[in-house]
């Protein structure tokens, strides 16, 4: 009879698993095939989710329904799972029946059954609301660990049938509530599904708490109440972000702008301790700003708050800039939001004059120009750290202050700091030679450093003439966007606030000692090996070399004769050429080919619709020095598809410049020297075959006149005369395309003068005009 009963037990058993296996199956569940491909399961997942989301489908079992449609497509959307559910038919969320049972259970009803939840009403440890946490090993690596630098993020680990994880769960929610308005990042990680995050993370058991700063992970082992988690993340904080200010030492604190290069926010609040919204914002923002606190409980604090006029009601945030004296910027709210309080920062990041100190701050500062884009220039003041300087930087942020505008952004450098930058811009010149600062108006064009910029003429010391010249200079500028007339390419500047390498050797080390004592006190040796064996190994190597040096042979240290080396050739060829660009290569060359007979109709009469071909006129005696020059002026424009790049030679073709000017429809009067002249060496033309029209580029004499170096790159001035084109054959022939890349980017902008023609004249003299 007992076994029997058995029998009977065993057959309701099978036969209810039977039964809710379609419930379980996630092929079932997203409706697609066991063939079906991940376009097919993602677009089912996609609609299913849209239909059955608690937020739109009101049926009490949607959110059941949804957890469940999202499982089927975690588990059929990773190829290794999908793979297991295959090969074993179970979903991976009975894990807690043990591999065992599980295997036991396949061999008694063979590999179709499947376990059905909700006959046997196991808890879990997560349900919908935390969906939005969950993280995934790429969203961690790619979010998660670069935003750690702004703001602490609180994980924690778990899994589907963790009942210890259900005792900790209403602390839990409690502590997410209070520490996410905070600016705390909240993240869950299902080891079960995310095994290779939870081995990336240091976790190996659940519960697991763990928080991330600065990309580094440290584990919390406290009693699991909300005030441990909350000084938890206190304490994940570097310390001394903020200040604690007085009455006696608000002075030195607003002064530190000098040094620091900071503005200073003071916060005026009734709590004797720093609020950790308040060291929330100061971590986000501490490569910009410096942060004090001011507890306006303290009665050695009132001639302070007197001094500002503090309401003692409410919240108060100051911003002080250059003048220490009244703040820039105020803000005073009751139950002051995290929101608020980090656009008030972040709208006053800079100082009105700031000191460039690293490429960062440049970067931001001083933005690339943007096609299309509103145009932003830079006035940069080189001056000195002596004291002969000051007076002159005082008036300069005078007038910064004074003219204010969203287009102009005021910086200021030492010459001594940044040598190669000031190098660069003041060609070689230094201002202690000069007896004053320079003033220089750049704008950058590119990434690599190139810019546009002008020096403002008679240096800078601070006078009422210095200062309405360089009024009258920015506003001409605004008018007109080609007069910044000379070019360069700035180095990277050096980082003047980088600790020294034996501080940052010490604070690495102390974050692994850290580490090592944190492991060893709550002994987690699995994530100590790591660490052990770089020390040992360490050690080995160190003993090693001490052992091998102390048993090295004595012939070692006799000194043998130098071999005479020879200087190899092609070293001698490359230090014998010219060097052509600063710049460094993107690529190895610029693609310049030649117009023949051959290749005039596809690279010109037949050329693409929307693309250009730039051409070179030359000679044969010119051509290496004019090859040279033409790709180091269109290095930068060689990437863009739609440019081709090629050469004439005028010795071989005399007739078809002359031709293409006379074929011109709008051609004017100013064009009469340029049909009679028989020298069309250093002509450059952007040639749109499909259109018909062209863009001329005349090369003329590179000296300090504005007015001739302004016709460089004006298509259609009028000014390009003979007197200047034998003046220009007077100098070095490649000096002839000096100008040549500021062409090109009006030619970018659009902003040439097109040429007109009924039809392309051929190569050949004994043709009219090539067929289109």
């Amino acid at each position: 009879q007992e076994l029997g009963l058995l029998l009977v037990i065993l057959f309701i058993f099978g036969e209810h698993l039977v039964k809710s296996s379609p419930e379980n199956d996630p092929y079932k569940t997203l409706g697609v095939s066991k063939s079906a491909s991940q376009t097919e399961i993602k677009k089912a997942y996609k609609h299913l989710a849209r239909e059955w989301h608690p937020d739109k489908n009101k049926d009490p079992g949607a959110e059941d329904m949804f957890i469940k449609i999202t499982k089927s497509y975690e588990i059929l959307s990773n190829e290794e799972r999908r793979a297991n559910f295959d090969r074993y038919g179970q979903m991976e969320d009975n894990q807690a029946f043990g591999h065992s049972q599980q295997q036991g259970y396949r061999s008694s009803f063979h590999n179709s059954f499947y376990f059905d939840e909700s006959f046997f009403h196991f808890p879990k440890s997560r349900d919908f609301a935390d969906s939005k946490y969950l993280l995934h090993h790429a969203q961690f690596n790619s979010d998660v660990l670069p935003d750690s630098y702004r703001r602490p993020y609180l994980i924690k680990v778990t899994s589907d049938w963790c009942f210890a994880c259900i005792h900790i769960e209403p602390v839990w929610r409690e502590s997410v509530q209070e520490l996410e308005p905070l600016g705390v990042g909240i993240g869950i990680v299902d080891m079960g599904y995310e095994r290779r995050l939870a081995s990336q993370l240091g976790a190996h058991r659940t519960p697991s708490i763990l928080g991330v700063v600065n990309g580094r992970f440290t584990f919390f082992h406290q009693a699991v109440v909300r005030e441990n988690l909350r000084q938890f993340i206190e304490d994940l904080l570097p310390q001394r972000m903020v200040e604690k200010v007085t009455d006696k030492n608000y002075q030195s604190f607003l002064n530190g702008w000098q040094s620091e290069n900071k503005p200073s926010v003071l916060l005026f609040d009734q709590v004797p301790i720093f609020p950790l919204m308040y060291k929330l914002t100061a971590f986000a923002f501490r490569d910009y700003v410096r942060f004090g606190y001011v507890d306006q409980g303290e009665k050695y604090n009132t001639p302070l708050l007197r001094r500002f006029n503090i309401n003692t009601h409410a919240p108060t945030m100051l911003l002080f800039k250059e003048d220490t004296e009244k703040p820039a910027d105020i803000i005073q709210a009751r139950g002051m939001k995290r929101q608020i309080m980090e656009e008030f920062v972040s709208n006053n990041k800079f100082l009105r004059v700031p000191r460039l100190v690293n490429q960062q701050l440049f970067d931001e500062l001083c933005p690339v120009k943007q096609f299309h884009r509103r145009r932003k220039y830079c006035v940069l003041l080189i001056t000195g750290e002596d004291q002969a300087f000051v007076p002159g930087n005082e008036a300069f942020l005078q007038f910064a202050t004074a003219n204010s505008k969203e287009v102009l952004r005021f910086a200021y450098v030492y010459q001594r700091q940044q040598q190669p930058l000031c190098q660069a811009l003041l060609q070689n010149h230094s201002i202690y030679h000069l007896m004053n600062a320079q003033v220089v108006i750049l704008e950058r064009r590119s990434p690599a450093g190139k810019v546009m910029y002008r020096s403002v003429i008679g240096g800078w010391n601070g006078s009422e003439e210095d200062k309405h010249r360089l009024y009258e200079q920015l506003e001409l500028l605004q008018r007109d966007p080609a007069y910044l007339t000379s070019d360069a390419t700035l180095p990277e500047l050096n980082n003047e606030m980088a600790p020294m390498f034996l501080i940052q050797w010490m604070n690495t080390a102390y974050d692994y000692f850290l580490q090592i004592y944190d492991d060893i006190l709550y002994s987690n040796w699995r994530e100590m090996m790591p660490i052990l064996s770089l020390i040992f190994s360490a050690l080995f190597i160190l003993f090693g070399t001490v052992i091998i040096q102390a048993f090295s042979e004595s012939g070692e240290d006799k000194p043998q004769k130098a071999k005479p080396r020879e200087r190899p050739k092609a070293e001698e060829d490359d230090s014998s050429r010219p060097t052509t660009s600063s710049r460094p290569p993107k690529k190895d060359f610029v693609e310049v080919t030649e117009l023949t007979d051959i290749t005039y109709t596809s690279n010109l009469v037949k050329l693409r619709p929307g693309h250009i071909n730039i051409v070179l006129v030359l000679s044969e005696a010119s051509k290496n020095a004019l090859l040279r020059k033409f790709a180091k002026e269109v290095f930068s424009f060689s990437g863009t598809q739609t440019l081709h790049f090629s050469f004439l030679n005028a010795d071989k073709h005399r007739q078809w410049m002359p031709a293409l000017l006379a074929l011109t429809l709008d051609s004017a009067q100013g064009h009469s020297d340029d049909e009679e002249s028989s020298d069309h060496t250093g002509y450059v033309l952007a040639l749109n075959g499909y259109k018909k029209y062209f863009c001329l580029f005349r090369p003329v004499f590179t000296g300090d006149d504005a007015s001739e170096a302004s016709a460089a790159f004006d298509s259609s001035s009028s000014s390009s005369s003979s007197s200047s084109s034998s003046r220009a054959t007077s100098l070095e022939v490649h000096h002839k395309l000096d100008r040549l890349g500021l062409w090109m980017e009006r030619l970018m902008e659009g902003t040439l003068t097109r040429l007109r023609v009924h039809a392309w004249p051929s190569l050949d003299p004994a043709h009219g005009s090539a067929e289109s």
